[in-house]
């Protein structure tokens, strides 16, 4: 026989060998004692031990929370996911569907999303369709930013365990966040403190990092140095904008006049708005922050001082500083990074700029929304 210990205060011992146990933790992890079977145990859970058991899944109906919908190609459990098979329907395109839970792969993790980010224009990237090789992958599931719980282990993966709170980035080529469960590499992620609520957490990855790494990283930003940061009231510019000013820049940001009060509360200390006011009166500025790129990018080449730095994450710049950098990147997971965020969040030096949240189920409406949204629109795959 094989003892599994308790769940949820329910003995699990003394089960019969031919019965197929179901043992999945979401809030109430199961505590699991020694593990005695002459029958065949699955491969993951001799290899991990108690942890892999914790999400192994068995066909029963022993347990009736653990009664799960089953792909009956696949043999794997189905979670609920949002697919995209049209680059040119755009978010019009996407559609709720039921997909089998992915696998880890060596050095992944398996995370039960609790919220996930999204970010509209990826569905204009290459990797959203296809996969390293050039080989289409669709349907496939968008979203790339995201906070939950690890469910289980690959092979080889440590740093992590089953249980812990973490939020990080997804890989650009694989299955993404918007769905129930995300295989991940583990070093994408980060632990997400007990005080940083989920919804929190799935906002910080990309638009943390983006500032992060633009400000620090590629605009080699200094003391006393000004910065003109487009879109300063949206999901990234709000946060380059306090990164920014924290570090003792000069901030001007810039947006539509509706943006004004928006983007000073994040700590501009001026405000340009883009449709009505002359960006060239601005004068000269050693960093140029663009999340825009087209016109505005090159009229922000001209802005730029001797040794300063254009950086782009809209791809590179149509003109160049005449005495200065110009320089385009797309944002990396970084562990230490997510770190230093998190940690702002938690003391209050950091504020999140989240515009919608919404569930799962409504994640098609909420991505199509007949209004402009300010900040970034959140996806609860758990309650």
């Amino acid at each position: 026989m094989a003892r599994f210990g308790t769940f949820d205060g329910v003995a699990l011992g003394a089960m019969p060998p031919d019965l197929p146990v179901c043992v999945e933790v979401d809030t109430h992890p199961a505590i699991l004692g020694d593990i005695r079977a002459p029958q065949p145990l699955p491969t993951n859970l001799l290899r991990h031990g108690a942890e892999a058991c914790r999400r192994q899944c068995w066909e029963t109906e022993l347990r009736s929370s653990c009664q799960r919908r089953r792909g009956l190609d696949t043999g794997r459990c189905l979670m609920k996911a949002i697919v995209v098979t049209d680059e040119a329907a755009g978010t019009a395109g996407m559609t709720l569907v039921e997909r089998p839970e992915p696998e880890p792969a060596l050095n992944d993790v398996v995370v039960q999303v609790h919220a996930s980010g999204f970010v509209p224009t990826e569905l204009a990237w290459p990797s959203t369709w296809t996969d390293r090789l050039g080989r289409d992958r669709t349907p496939s599931i968008p979203g790339h930013e995201l906070a939950g719980v690890v469910s289980a282990l690959g092979y080889g993966t440590t740093g992590l365990s089953v249980g812990q709170r973490v939020f990080g980035l997804t890989d650009w080529t694989r299955d993404g966040t918007l769905a129930e469960y995300v295989a991940v590499e583990a070093r994408n992620l980060a632990p997400l403190p007990g005080d940083v609520d989920f919804t929190v957490g799935a906002s910080l990855p990309i638009s943390g990092l983006t500032a992060w790494q633009g400000l620090f990283e590629h605009g080699r930003l200094r003391v006393g140095q000004s910065v003109l940061v487009h879109g300063a009231a949206g999901a990234v510019g709000s946060m380059v904008t306090q990164l920014a000013r924290e570090f003792g820049a000069h901030v001007i940001g810039t947006g539509r006049a509706a943006d004004r009060d928006r983007a000073l509360d994040f700590g501009a200390h001026e405000f340009v708005d883009i449709g009505n006011e002359a960006l060239e009166d601005v004068g000269g500025v050693d960093l140029v922050f663009d999340v825009i790129g087209g016109d505005i990018g090159k009229r922000s080449a001209g802005l730029i001082r001797a040794g300063g730095t254009l950086v782009s994450v809209v791809g590179p710049s149509e003109a160049r500083p005449a005495d200065g950098l110009a320089t385009d990147f797309v944002v990396m997971p970084d562990r230490p990074q997510l770190g230093e965020i998190v940690q702002r969040v938690r003391d209050g030096r950091l504020r999140t700029n989240i515009g919608a949240v919404a569930d799962l189920d409504d994640a098609v409406a909420a991505l199509n929304p007949t209004e402009r949204i300010t900040g970034k629109t959140i996806i609860r795959a758990r309650s």
